[in-house]
């Protein structure tokens, strides 16, 4: 019975993982307004409050140049990746993921605002581009 719950679990994991990287990009652009204050994606990206998050997705955590990460942050980074599963995580609620992380925003309540802002990131590459 155990092992059922288990893979019962993970399955649904896996189906929730999966949505997020499903999300809508163009929606995404949308609820990226609520993170413009603190950070920007594209050409011209610059650090603000919060990093640039051109390439965020498959970037180790602390990664970008000239940007003063917390001290909490950099403490959790090592090997650390900003996939969809954690920043999925992260997005919900980030206080929970990094308890003294420099990051006020409370988070994006609704699974669907989270894939769809997670794939309007993913399109963007490191240097800003979307190709």
């Amino acid at each position: 019975m155990q092992r059922l719950l288990i893979i019962a679990g993970t399955a649904l994991l896996a189906l929730t993982v999966q949505a997020s990287a499903d999300g809508d990009a163009a929606k995404g652009e949308k609820v990226f307004r609520k993170c413009k204050a603190c950070h920007a994606v594209g050409p011209d990206a610059k650090n603000k409050v919060g990093p640039e998050l051109n390439g965020i997705v498959g970037r180790d955590w602390g990664a970008v140049e000239g940007y003063k990460y917390s001290n909490d942050l950099l403490e959790m980074s090592d090997g650390k990746v900003w996939d969809v599963e954690t920043l999925d995580a992260y997005l919900t609620k980030p206080k929970d993921m990094i308890p003294k992380g420099k990051m006020a925003f409370a988070g994006l309540r609704k699974e669907d605002d989270r894939a769809d802002v997670i794939a309007y990131l993913a399109q963007f590459n490191a240097e800003g581009g979307t190709e």
